[in-house]
């Protein structure tokens, strides 16, 4: 509705910007994240600890990552994830990329930071049975969100909560 109510000039600049940005962004070549540049900023920066790859399936995952400003490693997108049902095999994804970079670069630690879904799961369990042999492979904690109530909790959920709990310091 807010655009339908624009100047057509404003709707057409819009639409150019669109269809830029299209053409212009593609993947960067080490880790598949987009990028207008061969290789993207996370990759070409020095101040990233080089030993430390944190895979994702997708860029909207990368970015969620990204913005909590914690994770100072690498990065690896998939492409999605395993699913058979939806007829997504492991040949479909950067998985053998993955698995080479780990090899050559010398990643001392893989992050698994996929879905907590079947999908993901999948995709995890494959994924840590190819890569042991290279590199320490970790997932990310599951569990409750800040602010949820326990009861309303489902139980794979609370299973994952207690699974990942921490020490109090």
């Amino acid at each position: 509705m807010y655009l339908l109510r624009q100047p057509e000039e404003t709707i057409r600049s819009f639409a150019d910007a669109l269809i830029a940005a299209r053409s212009q962004v593609g993947q960067c070549q080490k880790c598949f994240h987009l990028s207008a540049e061969p290789l993207c900023e996370i990759c070409k920066s020095q101040g990233r600890e080089h030993d430390l790859l944190c895979v994702v399936a997708d860029s909207r995952d990368l970015i969620a990552l990204e913005r909590t400003r914690e994770f100072k490693g690498l990065y690896h997108v998939l492409g999605g994830l395993i699913s058979p049902m939806d007829g997504v095999s492991p040949e479909m994804l950067m998985i053998s990329n993955l698995v080479k970079r780990v090899d050559d670069e010398g990643v001392e630690e893989v992050i698994l930071a996929l879905t907590p879904s079947v999908e993901g799961d999948t995709t995890s369990l494959y994924l840590s049975r190819l890569l042991k042999p290279f590199a320490k492979v970790t997932r990310i904690a599951y569990g409750l969100p800040v602010g949820a109530e326990l009861e309303y909790a489902d139980e794979i959920t609370l299973t994952r909560a207690l699974e990942g709990r921490t020490t109090m310091d």
